[in-house]
């Protein structure tokens, strides 16, 4: 699995985000204060250490853990495509404003038994991902190795596992954090997954994200467009040569239309694609462009 489509096409919140991260670590690491920025119950609760909050977030303190985060932040930029700019941009401030209330939480309670510093790092949003990635994204393929059983998602798992792991409680405490928060979302806690941002609000970030001006999000008003475009797109140009492929499945059907592409178009796509659902977003995307 690749998440679909190469590149950051529909994805200007996710690549804002990525941007910022490489750059803060970077700066930070030339100057050799990325190890620093964990938080601490002194920071967030008796100094009241503000900036030193919004560097951690951003701020990954080693360059494995870089590598990691950023390829896994990279990843998840097909929620965005699904949701839109808008509410993804409303999901990433719940999980980090959410996860940042749980870590202070775990710090109070940690307070007593040791000194712990968290690490520092997206792992909000990061781990949060997880949790729609699990419940919404259908496994499309399985292999075996020496008798063990993986999937597509296994890569996925591993690398989160990885960045979880990376330096035991400092990364774990921040991870389990990112997975309530991302837990409490797809619960739709305070109504969370209705909010979206005002339109002018919404144009201000993309206008920061540096998007461009084919990348359109796929909700809204757009969706019926560019759903019937695509659907004639994909006939006209695959309609002729799908005859023998098996029917989609109708867990792959939902996750494309899901992303805003009518029933239709999605199942043309899966039968173009041989139910590869990332071969399938693909053809709907350059479909879209054209």
């Amino acid at each position: 699995m690749n998440g679909g489509p190469s590149g950051f096409h529909n994805a200007p919140v996710t690549r804002t985000f990525v941007i910022a991260c490489a750059l803060l670590t970077l700066i930070f690491g030339v100057r050799g204060r990325s190890a620093n920025l964990g938080l601490s119950y002194e920071d967030v609760i008796q100094k009241l250490r503000f900036w030193k909050v919004i560097a951690s977030i951003f701020t990954f303190s080693s360059t494995p853990e870089l590598i990691f985060g950023l390829y896994l932040l990279y990843y998840f930029r097909l929620f965005e495509r699904q949701i839109g700019s808008n509410k993804y941009s409303v999901f990433v401030l719940f999980s980090l404003l959410a996860s940042l209330l749980f870590e202070i939480l775990a710090l109070m309670i940690l307070r007593d038994q040791t000194s712990i510093v968290l690490v520092s790092g997206p792992y909000s949003l990061i781990f949060s991902s997880f949790i729609p990635f699990y419940f919404d994204i259908p496994v499309s393929s399985r292999l075996r190795i020496f008798g063990i059983s993986f999937s597509d998602k296994s890569f996925i798992y591993m690398a989160g596992l990885q960045l979880l792991l990376s330096s035991w409680k400092r990364s774990l405490v921040p991870g389990i954090c990112g997975i309530f928060s991302g837990s409490f979302y797809r619960l739709n806690a305070f109504g969370v997954r209705s909010i979206k941002f005002p339109h002018i609000i919404a144009q201000f970030f993309s206008r920061l994200s540096w998007s461009t001006p084919g990348s359109l999000p796929l909700r809204g008003d757009n969706v019926t467009s560019v759903s019937a475009h695509a659907n004639r797109h994909l006939e006209r140009n695959f309609g002729s040569s799908v005859s023998s492929v098996p029917e989609p499945t109708e867990s792959s059907v939902a996750t494309l239309v899901s992303m805003g592409f009518d029933d239709n178009s999605a199942r043309l796509a899966l039968v173009r694609a041989r139910n590869d659902i990332n071969v399938a977003t693909n053809f709907l995307i350059e479909a879209q462009s054209h």
